[in-house]
This record gives structure tokens, C-alpha cells and sequence, in this order.
């Protein structure tokens, strides 16, 4: 996805690239500082003693990544995103998990936090209520599609289906990340992953 470059292309020009990523950098830290403005003024309100409270993003962004500059892909700089709750008296508070979760689990996680019943026959997402009370306990899988690609997270692994031509896993401790397609070392991972995957294109078909 093209933005406004001002005539300028930051995969040809390194010095353009660097002053877009300090903009990016300056626009998180300036969103950072007003999340504390409210976070104090809620706790200066004693709200913070009944206040749950969620900040995410839905996607992150690539900043030169894949030659890329934008949110519209299926690698991981642009699907994964910011996620942190607090509620009062959490068993961890300010403890930090790499467990993988998807932003349609933030609604029953909601609704169990709050007393709520959660209408099952309309849900897609899982609570996290589990995570939030143990930081050690594991994750699921995140799907995530677009224009007639899917992708899902399942641990370290991605697995990425190009339509009909053909998919690829990737390793993302691995020093080649999202470059290197290491399918043919895991097929059981993908085997697994690719039931998953499946399914999950199934229920979107749905809707």
C-alpha cells in the first residue's frame, strides 16, 4: 500500500527510509505518553480499582521489511500487533507472555473478566483469562488472510498458503525468519498446521 512519500521512494532512498522510520518511532512514542496520561488519571480517580483496561493495535507495519512500507501483507511485521490488559487484582501484574492469540479473543476475555455471559453460537475467539492469570501457559493459533492468501501462527512457526500457488512454512527463531521456506524440514508441522489452516478458511467462508 503506497502513502503519501512526497515524490520519494525509500527503497531507493536510504536517508528518506531512516526519517520515515523516526516518524513512526515519534508517532508510538507520542501515542505512548497520552496512554499514560489516562492510565494516571485513572488511577488519580481510584477508577483504576474497578477499570479494565485493553490497548492493541489492529496490525503492525512494515518498515522496509520484505522491501515493504505498509500494513497490507501476510508477514509477521504486519500481523503481529500491541496487546496488554489490566484489571485489578491480576495475579502478574506487568508480566509479558509470547503466547500466540488472536484480537477476536478480546471479547470473551472481556466478557469473563466482567461477569458477562458470552454468546457461544456467535463466537469465534477464546478467552485469555487462562493467560492473564499465568503468564507460563500456552497460546493457540492467530489466522489471518488477505486478497486470497491465508496465513496462521501456531508457536514459532507460520505457515502461509499462496492460493493455489502452493505455501510455505517459516521458522521464526531461525536467523532467515519470513526468507527462508523450511516446509520440506517439519512436514509433520505442516501437516498439523495445515488441518488448522483449513478450517479456519472454512468458518471465514461462512461469514
Amino acid at each position: 500500500m503506497k502513502y503519501n512519500r512526497w515524490g520519494k521512494n525509500p527503497l531507493q532512498d536510504e536517508a528518506f527510509a531512516e526519517l520515515v522510520r523516526r516518524h513512526y518511532a515519534a508517532c508510538v512514542s507520542y501515542v505512548d505518553a497520552q496512554v499514560g496520561k489516562i492510565l494516571n488519571m485513572l488511577k488519580a480517580s481510584g477508577a483504576d480499582k474497578n477499570t479494565v483496561v485493553v490497548l492493541w493495535g489492529d496490525h503492525g507495519w512494515n518498515l522496509g521489511e520484505h522491501a515493504m512500507w505498509g500494513k497490507h501483507n501476510l508477514y509477521e511485521e504486519a500481523l503481529r500487533s500491541p496487546l496488554l490488559i489490566a484489571y485489578p487484582d491480576m495475579p502478574e501484574p506487568g508480566a509479558s507472555t509470547d503466547a500466540v492469540v488472536e484480537t477476536v479473543d478480546i471479547f470473551p476475555t472481556l466478557a469473563k473478566l466482567v461477569g458477562l455471559p458470552v454468546p457461544d453460537e456467535l463466537l469465534h475467539g477464546q478467552s485469555m483469562l487462562k493467560l492473564l492469570n499465568d503468564s507460563n501457559e500456552q497460546g493457540d493459533t492467530a489466522y489471518s488472510y488477505w486478497r486470497g492468501k491465508h496465513t496462521l501462527r501456531m508457536g514459532n512457526f507460520r505457515l502461509t498458503r499462496f492460493g493455489n500457488k502452493g505455501l510455505a512454512l517459516y521458522d521464526l527463531t531461525s536467523k532467515e525468519k519470513e526468507t527462508k521456506d523450511v516446509a520440506e524440514k517439519h512436514p509433520e508441522v505442516v501437516e498439523k498446521m495445515l488441518a488448522i489452516l483449513k478450517s479456519k478458511m472454512k468458518l471465514n467462508e461462512k461469514f
